[in-house]
C-alpha cells in the first residue's frame, strides 16, 4: 500500500514539478525557438468576437486603435454574436474608419463568432483577440513577427494577470511552461485572448472545442510549429469572484477534454513525436492529477497508525482547511499567501474532477460567455 502511495505522489508531482523541469533539460539540448528579425510584417486581420460587453467595448475601441502597425496591412474585424445589450451599437458610433463590424442577429457561440470572422477576413494572418485584455501598443508587431519562420503556423501572445492571487500565480507558471515547450517543440495551448494563426492553416471553428487549443492541433496535424512569443503582452485583471472562476474553469476543462478527444492521433508518440510528450504530460497527466490527489490524502488511512502516513494526511486535511478559509474569506486567511495558492490549487484540481464528471456523462460547453473580469 505504501508504494501505492509514492506513485499517487509521483503522480502529483510529475505535472507540476517534474514536466518542467525535463522540459528544461530538453529545450537545452534542441533549443528550437525561433528568434526572426523585425522585419516580417505579413498583412492581419484581427478578429474580436464579443456578446454582451457594452461595458468595456469603449476601452478595447482606444486599445486596439493605438496598436502599432503599418497603415493598409490591419484590418480589424469586431464580431458581435447575438448581443442584446448596446454592444453593436456602441460599436457603430465608436468604431474609427479603420474598424468593421460584423452582426450576427442570432446568438451563435463562440465559433459562429469566429467563423463570421474569417468569412470577412482577407488578410494572410489571423490574430484572435478578447475584449477582456489590453494589449501594449508594439504587442501586435511582435506576435507575428515570428511568421519569419516558415515552420512557424500558429503564435501565442502572453497575457499577464496583474496581482499575487491565485490565478496570476497559476497564469505566471503556465506562460514559463509555453515558452519552455516553444523550445521543446509546440506550446500545449495558445492564449485564447491573444494568438494568430496563418490563414493558410486555419480552418472553420468548431463549437464546443477550445478555439485556441484546436488552431494549436490543427497547426500541429498540418506539419507547422506553434509557439510562443513573449515579447507579445497584453493585460489582464482576474475574475475576483471565485465561484465564478471556478465555473470558468469547468467550461474551460470541458471544452479543453472535448477538443483534445477529437485528435487523439496526436497524443500517438508514432505520430506526433515530441508534441505527444507535450500533450500527455500538460494535459492529460494535469488532468488526472486529482485522483492522484485523491490517492494520496486517502491512503494514509489505510496505513494508519504509521506516524509519517498519520502526518501527511494531517497536513493535507489543514491544507485544505486554509483552502476553505479562504473561499469563505474566513478572518484575513484569503489575503495570504499560503490562503491564495491553497484556494487556487485546490479549486483547480475540484474543477477538473467535475469537468471529468461532466464530461463523461455527455455535457458539452456549447455557447460560450465571456468571464467578467
Amino acid at each position: 500500500m505504501s508504494a501505492l502511495f509514492w506513485i499517487a505522489v509521483a503522480g502529483v508531482l510529475y505535472p507540476y514539478l517534474g514536466y518542467p523541469l525535463a522540459l528544461f533539460v530538453l529545450a537545452k539540448v534542441g533549443q528550437r525557438r525561433s528568434r526572426p528579425g523585425p522585419s516580417a510584417v505579413p498583412s492581419v486581420s484581427m478578429i474580436i468576437p464579443v456578446h454582451n460587453e457594452a461595458a468595456r467595448l469603449g476601452r478595447k475601441i482606444a486599445n486596439t486603435a493605438e496598436l502599432r502597425y503599418p497603415s493598409g496591412q490591419l484590418q480589424v474585424l469586431f464580431v458581435s454574436d447575438g448581443s442584446t445589450d448596446d454592444s453593436a451599437s456602441l460599436l457603430r458610433r465608436t468604431m474609427t474608419p479603420a474598424m468593421s463590424l460584423v452582426e450576427l442577429p442570432v446568438r451563435g457561440g463562440k465559433a459562429a463568432a469566429l467563423n463570421a470572422g474569417l468569412a470577412a477576413a482577407s488578410n494572410d494572418v489571423l490574430v484572435f483577440t478578447d475584449a477582456s485584455i489590453d494589449l501594449e501598443p508594439e504587442a501586435l508587431q511582435r506576435l507575428v513577427a515570428g511568421f519569419a519562420d516558415p515552420q512557424v503556423g500558429c503564435i501565442s501572445g502572453e497575457d499577464r494577470i496583474a496581482g499575487s492571487g491565485g490565478e496570476a500565480i497559476y497564469g505566471r507558471y503556465e506562460l514559463m511552461l509555453r515558452r519552455l515547450e516553444s523550445d521543446v517543440h509546440s506550446i500545449a495551448g495558445a492564449s485564447g485572448s491573444f494568438y494568430a494563426q496563418r490563414r493558410s492553416l486555419c480552418r472553420p471553428f468548431v463549437e464546443g472545442m477550445a478555439p485556441d487549443f484546436l488552431s494549436v492541433l490543427r497547426t500541429v496535424e498540418q506539419g507547422a510549429r506553434a509557439i510562443s512569443e513573449p515579447t507579445a503582452v497584453g493585460a489582464m485583471t482576474s475574475v475576483k469572484d471565485p465561484r465564478r472562476e471556478f465555473e470558468r474553469k469547468v467550461r474551460t476543462l470541458i471544452r479543453g477534454m472535448t477538443t483534445l478527444f477529437g485528435y487523439p492521433r496526436l497524443m500517438n508518440p508514432a505520430h506526433s513525436g515530441w508534441f505527444s510528450f507535450v500533450l500527455l504530460s500538460h494535459k492529460i497527466m494535469r488532468w488526472l492529477a486529482p485522483v492522484f490527489l485523491l490517492a494520496v490524502l486517502l491512503i494514509p488511512l489505510a496505513l494508519w497508525p504509521s506516524p509519517f502516513f498519520v502526518a501527511a494526511f494531517v497536513i493535507q486535511v489543514a491544507f485544505y482547511l486554509v483552502a476553505v478559509a479562504a473561499f469563505y474569506e474566513w478572518g484575513n486567511v484569503h489575503r495570504t499567501l499560503a490562503g491564495k495558492v491553497a484556494l487556487y490549487f485546490s479549486s483547480v484540481n475540484l474543477a477538473i474532477l467535475v469537468a471529468w464528471v461532466q464530461f463523461a456523462r455527455g455535457v458539452r460547453q456549447e455557447l460560450w460567455t465571456p468571464s467578467q473580469r
